[in-house]
């Protein structure tokens, strides 16, 4: 029995020995760099079908370090970015249905909706992308004379450069 114990004992002793010659952590491995990105799905809630409903990918890239400014309490000028640079000519627009139509709500516009983002969301894991977050807002103030809304929902993913 004590030499089962003594052969047992030095097998795991071998066997760490192991794991920590071939693991150093000294040598940690490069920390993997990500690219990000997102596109926005925006779904019209007017009435009556008025409104639009689309998904945005922007094609163009901005560095946000180009329209920021720091305000202290030296410098309280305002930031004076202009707009024009910041706007985004070149961007994907792919069309949606509207929650709404003249009947009322149309439940095969909301399915359809789902079938093209869906479509869009697997073309990104495709490309390697992984999503990270989701996040939707509801745009309405619900009133009764509220004849305006949206939701908007973004999708952003990370992929390593």
């Amino acid at each position: 029995m004590k030499n089962t114990n003594i052969i047992t004992l030095s097998a795991a002793a071998v066997i760490l020995c192991a794991l920590f010659a071939f693991t150093n952590p000294a040598a940690e491995a490069t920390p993997v760099q990500y690219e990000f990105t997102s596109f926005t799905v925006i779904e019209s809630i007017v009435p009556n079908g008025l409104g639009r409903s689309r998904i945005i990918n922007a094609l163009e890239q901005r560095d946000y370090k180009e329209f920021t400014s720091v305000q202290s309490s030296e410098d309280k000028s305002r930031n004076k970015s202009d707009r024009g640079e910041i706007r985004v000519e070149n961007f994907e627009e792919t069309k949606l249905l509207n929650f709404y139509n003249i009947g009322g709500i149309r439940f095969q516009n909301i399915a359809a909706n789902d079938a093209v983002v869906n479509s869009k969301v697997n073309a990104m894991l495709d490309q390697g992308w992984e999503i990270v977050q989701i996040a939707s807002g509801v745009e309405a103030v619900g009133g009764k004379d509220d004849n305006n809304g949206l939701y908007l929902t973004r999708f952003y993913f990370k992929k390593a450069k």
